[in-house]
């Protein structure tokens, strides 16, 4: 396992959702910013159960925001559909992560089921960076060295 070579990714983690009126525009249709926050829950779900939040990252005084984002629609969700974010990681390094995404609409009884099961609405991946309290770049390896080696094992133990 080696998260700085190309072609590594980490297994599929998956946290579903189930879509609520308030995310639907006038169309009936999922409003398409709220996949950004589907893509922040499939993350912030993956990472903890590596055994990590981004609450005790914080506390570290690590922060890792994205740079940016790529998402590629294929079909939208609709009102209380089930839908089940995919998320792992592609790239883990001491200086930036990368995550990639699947967002796939379940029909009943596919919960829990493989990934490739329910019908793909929205790919992508999002881009982030280590920095400290002040904003500033920082090498997570230096910075919170025990942390940096944490997370490679619990990426190797997955395995």
């Amino acid at each position: 396992m080696n998260p700085h070579q190309p072609g590594w990714a980490s297994r599929w983690h998956s946290t579903s959702i189930r879509v609520r009126y308030q995310e639907t525009d006038q169309m009936g249709v999922v409003y398409h910013a709220n996949y950004l926050i589907w893509f922040e829950c499939g993350r912030t779900e993956m990472f903890r159960e590596l055994g990590f939040d981004y609450k005790r990252l914080e506390g570290l005084g690590l922060l890792l925001p994205v740079t940016s984002a790529d998402l590629q629609f294929k079909s939208p969700a609709r009102y209380d559909d089930l839908i089940t974010v995919y998320a792992r990681l592609t790239t883990f390094s001491a200086l930036r992560v990368v995550y990639d995404y699947e967002i796939r609409r379940m029909a009943a009884g596919q919960e829990g089921q493989e990934r490739t099961a329910g019908e793909l609405l929205v790919s992508g991946s999002t881009s982030h960076v280590w920095l400290n309290g002040e904003w500033r770049p920082v090498r997570i390896d230096r910075a919170q060295p025990e942390l940096f080696h944490a997370i490679l094992a619990a990426l190797k133990e997955e395995e």
